[in-house]
């Protein structure tokens, strides 16, 4: 069953990216959020990392040289650290946020990646309008089997 929707999530980003022009996030972001759409807290602590890591992202942007290959890697690598400190101090400070965890630790990192080369907004949109019809495309799709 992951398997099924997480391909279909590529096809359907590959379809998006072709007939737009803008990422959802990234080609295999909608697959992984598909996968946890039961867990909307889950999606809301990624997208919140990937914006946190986007916001340092400036930040650094101003005293470092970061573009290209090296702003991608400094992204990856901020969402890394965030997601391996709010994975453990979060739920020291507050013990109801254990479901705010992230989607792994490369998801944030694509997801700040498009908020750097396309904007907040069109970013969010995107993954939402394909996470949507992904979400429609899979419950009709298992609703038959």
């Amino acid at each position: 069953m992951q398997f099924e929707l997480f391909f279909l999530g590529l096809l359907l980003s590959l379809l998006f990216i072709a007939v737009t022009g803008y990422y959802p996030g990234g080609i295999i972001v909608p697959g992984y959020l598909v996968l946890y759409a039961d867990q909307p807290l889950r999606i809301t602590g990624t997208i919140i990392a990937g914006l946190a890591a986007y916001l340092i992202f400036l930040l650094a942007s101003r005293y470092l040289i970061l573009f290209g290959k090296r702003r991608f890697v400094f992204l990856i690598l901020i969402s890394a650290v965030l997601s391996f400190s709010f994975s453990f101090l979060l739920p020291m400070i507050f013990p109801a946020s254990i479901e705010l965890r992230m989607i792994g630790w490369v998801i944030p990192g694509l997801i700040a990646n498009n908020f750097d080369r396309q904007g907040i907004v069109v970013t969010l949109s995107s993954m939402a309008i394909v996470l949507a019809v992904l979400l429609f495309i899979s419950k009709i799709y298992f609703y038959f089997i």
